[in-house]
């Protein structure tokens, strides 16, 4: 007789558990592949890591040319958008030594204006080559070292005429002639008003950063120089007449030429204020102190003042070059403040379209 085989055998259950094992492996496999699936599915595109990423920065070409002969002079590579003109003209002194940052003129026109050195170079690119117009603008000076130079040798021309060198007047006739006080006080005053301009540039003043040519220093100073040397000649000299009117006369007119000195000291100290506070919304306006109240009349009182000054040192001392000067420094004053008027309507105009440039009415 045959033995049936027992199905609950070892051998039987070990087979079956082998192959019972590997149907369960292989459905486990398949589900785990399949959640993956839905895994990657569901969030989409694979997002690079954050260390992969590189960000593309563009250069630009600045193409220096010159503006007489059309001729290109070098090309500055590799500007980053954010440089400014001042940063093209520091690598362009870098290839060209001979042309230092303030000389250098650049234009995107020809004969167009010369642009600022705060504008970026971003702002004029069309393209990737941005092609600028250079012009020599000579050898340039910083407007501290323009307003101290100007300012300086006429505190000193003065006082050498004062002292009355033997170079200058004859040595016998002053020591036989009398001084008369207006000849002091008028030292004094030029003196004064010299000493203010000095500090008010080292200490109120707030320049830019900008240049300007060295003959505009030399014109200025050859201006300034000049008339000091003629009125401090008449005003020293040994056989200057005093005023008609005399003391009255000297009197007024050196108390009209302090006030107007303080007048513009307390001027400029206003709008060096305005400026330092950030404050360019509105116009300065008038304050306790009675000198600023002239605000209310004209844009430019400073320029009032200085012209003040000077019509009252000519009435003190009553000599022909200090008249002559005065009605110069008049009419380049009244051109400073029609210019300066000009500017402050495109910024202040609520403020100062109803107020006169200089002097009320007139100009």
């Amino acid at each position: 007789m045959l033995k049936r085989q027992n199905p609950s055998t070892p051998e039987h259950r070990r087979d079956l558990a082998a192959d019972g094992g590997a149907l369960s492996m292989s459905h486990h496999d398949s589900r785990s592949f399949f959640s993956l699936s839905q895994l990657v599915l569901s969030a989409g595109r694979l997002k690079p890591s954050p260390a992969l990423k590189h960000s593309k920065i563009t250069y630009f070409e600045v193409e220096i040319v010159d503006m007489q002969s059309k001729k290109q002079i070098c090309i500055v590579d590799k500007v980053p958008p954010a440089s400014t003109l001042l940063d093209v003209k520091h690598k362009f002194h870098k290839a060209c030594p001979q042309w230092y940052p303030s000389r250098v003129g650049l234009q995107l026109e020809r004969n167009g204006p010369f642009l600022k050195d705060s504008v970026s170079i971003q702002s004029l690119a069309i393209s990737s080559i941005v092609t600028l117009y250079f012009t020599d603008l000579g050898q340039q000076v910083g407007w501290t070292t323009f307003f101290l130079t100007e300012y300086t040798g006429p505190l000193l021309i003065y006082l050498l005429f004062y002292i009355r060198l033997s170079t200058i007047y004859d040595q016998v006739e002053s020591r036989k002639n009398f001084r008369h006080p207006v000849v002091h006080l008028a030292c004094f005053c030029h003196c004064l008003h010299y000493i203010r301009h000095l500090l008010e540039t080292l200490f109120v003043h707030k320049f830019s950063e900008g240049h300007t040519p060295l003959k505009n220093m030399i014109k200025g100073c050859a201006f300034y120089w000049g008339f000091t040397s003629w009125i401090a000649y008449y005003i020293n000299h040994p056989r200057y007449t005093p005023p008609s009117f005399g003391h009255k006369q000297v009197s007024y007119a050196a108390l009209a030429f302090l006030m107007c000195e303080a007048g513009n000291h307390f001027i400029n100290v206003a709008l060096a204020h305005q400026t330092n506070s950030g404050n360019r919304t509105c116009f300065p306006s008038p304050t306790y102190n009675p000198f600023t109240w002239l605000f209310l009349l004209v844009s430019c009182p400073n320029y009032t003042y200085e012209a003040g000054s000077w019509i009252s040192f000519t009435v003190m001392t009553q000599t022909l070059p200090a008249g002559i000067f005065a009605f110069l420094m008049v009419i380049q004053m009244s051109l400073w403040a029609q210019k300066k008027h000009k500017l402050y309507l495109k910024r202040f105009y609520p403020e100062v379209r109803r107020k006169a440039a200089m002097i009320p009415i007139i100009f």
